[in-house]
């Protein structure tokens, strides 16, 4: 029943982000055959160390959508502190919902069953933005973001020029 639920509300989503795109990103699916996999192109937001990029990721919803939130993973080069090493993305809406075991968090910042692939991708433009380096998922690239700019700045005009090398 859960399955079929996330199954009907992802191709809903998938249908209005192909009428209605948000600049910024595109969005579909992986494999015509799995909704619960989409790849997402993310272009670097403007005035920032990563303008001019074009990032892959793989958008993975569970089951449950949307009482749990998906996971993502860039496929593409990307040096952020709030990005795992493997490409795992880290922010708050992608945490389960409620209250934080380690307290970092407020159960507002966490998942909530209200956000769709569009606030997802919108907050993960913002991250591009801001970076957050108070609780890092990089702690290499947060310590350059803090100490050495000039060392993230260079890191991340690689993968800038790596991605478009990719189109």
């Amino acid at each position: 029943m859960a399955a079929s639920q996330a199954c009907l509300l992802l191709q809903k989503q998938l249908k209005d982000l192909c009428k209605n795109p948000v600049d910024g990103f595109s969005a579909g699916l992986v494999d015509e055959t799995n909704v619960f996999e989409w790849g997402v192109s993310i272009m670097g937001p403007p005035d920032t160390y990563y303008e001019g990029g074009f990032f892959n990721a793989i958008m993975s919803f569970p089951s449950n959508y949307p009482l749990s939130p998906p996971t993502v993973k860039f496929t593409s080069d990307i040096w952020h502190p709030n990005v795992y090493p493997d490409g795992k993305v880290c922010i708050s809406i992608l945490h389960p919902p409620g209250d934080d075991p380690n307290g970092y968090e407020l159960a507002s910042e966490r998942w909530s069953p209200v956000h769709t692939v569009e606030s997802i991708v919108l907050s993960i433009i913002s991250m591009l933005s801001s970076p957050n380096d108070e609780s890092p998922a990089n702690v290499e690239a947060a310590k350059e973001w803090r100490d050495r700019r000039d060392d993230f700045r260079k890191k991340v005009s690689r993968c800038v020029r790596k991605s478009q090398e990719m189109l």
